[in-house]
C-alpha cells in the first residue's frame, strides 16, 4: 500500500506554496470595523422593571416564609 495522497486535486489548487503557506495578496482584504451604528436601538427595558421584579418576587418569598412560620407556630389550626 503506497502513502500517496488520496486527493490528485490538492497538489494544483493555485494560491498555495509548498509547506501549505499563502503568497501575500492571495489573502482577502480583512474586514472593516463594525463598531459604527447598525441601524437599529438596543431598546431594552426600563430601568425601574428590575426594582418592580425583584420587589414581586421579594413580597412572594416573605408571603411564603411567614406563611411557613404561622403554619410551625400554630396560627393556621
Amino acid at each position: 500500500m503506497s502513502g500517496s495522497n488520496p486527493d490528485p486535486y490538492e497538489d494544483k489548487i493555485t494560491g498555495l506554496e509548498p509547506g501549505a503557506g499563502v503568497p501575500p495578496g492571495e489573502t482577502p482584504p480583512g474586514e472593516s470595523s463594525t463598531a459604527g451604528p447598525q441601524g437599529h436601538d438596543e431598546g431594552g427595558p426600563r430601568k425601574g422593571t428590575q426594582a418592580l421584579w425583584l420587589a414581586a418576587i421579594g413580597a412572594g418569598v416573605l408571603l411564603s416564609l411567614l406563611y411557613f412560620i404561622g403554619y410551625i407556630v400554630g396560627f393556621f389550626d
